[in-house]
């Protein structure tokens, strides 16, 4: 494995806060709209952002992809979105999962509200729990939105509007806060999804990304990609001494040795910075093997 390559790998990993913050940032660029109590309606609106990052928050320079895909899916005059659909084919080729560790606003969330002090619990004997976000992408983002109509025949976007905690930290909770209009507006579907909002921040403070592992739909299809992204962990099995400690580092439990293209895998790097023989590291492009076999 290549030293310079190994190298660059190491300072990724290491830098993936910062890397997330300016992802968060470039997303959600136009902050003064925080203080003016307006959305964001210029042409960048039109354009998907990699993340799970709400419409509807003052500062979005973008659409989210979910969002985005179920207003089509939802839309009187359905049509398959070619735009969306590919979109998001392209990211999962391109980057996979690492899109989730180094892109996702509401992932960097999660990490930061993972730091705070306090007892942690493992999330290694909840692993059925991560089937359940291929159930909410198939049931809440795609079947029941296009099936399920009105007499005009338009669907609820039943992820975004019941589900999704983004949307109530980034989009409700910033405008309420500066428009009286909006605040009387709040009714019960607010108080609803604020539940969630709030369950899902106390569960990323006990649980490494419990968003992420168990209910993100983003995810789930981004997951899917792993198998096939240009981005992934290469391992070097001349290197690997078997130690463990690369499994043992990981919070979404993955042992990168034995599955470098798990559909859980964010590509985040710890595993990387954690093995003391070197033999593990980033790789993009095709032709590149995931595994240097003995």
């Amino acid at each position: 494995m290549d030293k310079k390559q190994n190298a660059v790998s190491k300072l990724l990993s290491r830098w993936r806060g910062l890397i997330q913050a300016g992802a968060a940032l470039l997303t959600n660029i136009h902050l003064p709209n925080f203080f003016r109590g307006g959305i964001y309606q210029g042409n960048g609106k039109a354009v998907c952002v990699p993340g799970l990052n709400c419409y509807s928050c003052p500062a979005a320079s973008g659409a989210c992809p979910i969002g985005a895909f179920q207003s089509v899916v939802g839309s009187s005059k359905f049509g398959f979105s070619y735009y969306i659909t590919g979109f998001l084919i392209l990211l999962g080729v391109m980057l996979g999962r690492f899109i989730c560790g180094f892109l996702c606003p509401f992932g960097w969330f999660q990490d930061l509200l993972h730091k705070i002090p306090g007892r942690k619990f493992s999330t290694r004997k909840l692993k059925p729990l991560t089937y359940l976000k291929y159930v909410v992408l198939a049931l809440t983002v795609i079947l029941l939105p296009a099936l399920v109509v009105n007499d005009v025949g338009m669907g609820d976007p039943i992820f975004c509007k019941y589900i999704c905690p983004q949307g109530v930290l980034e989009g409700a909770i910033p405008l309420a806060a500066v428009d009286s209009g909006i605040r009387a507006a709040l009714g019960v579907l607010f108080t609803q999804k604020l539940i969630v909002l709030i369950a899902v921040l106390v569960l990323s403070i006990l649980f490494y990304r419990p968003f992420c592992k168990w209910i993100c739909p983003l995810g789930a299809f981004y997951g899917l990609m792993n198998k096939v992204s240009l981005m992934g962990i290469k391992v070097d099995d001349h290197k690997c001494v078997s130690c463990g400690k690369c499994a043992a580092i990981c919070k979404m439990d993955v042992d990168i040795t034995k599955s470098p293209n798990h559909s859980e895998c964010i590509r985040c790097g710890k595993c990387i910075n954690a093995c003391p023989t070197n033999s593990l590291c980033f790789r993009y492009g095709l032709g590149n093997d995931m595994k240097e076999k003995k």
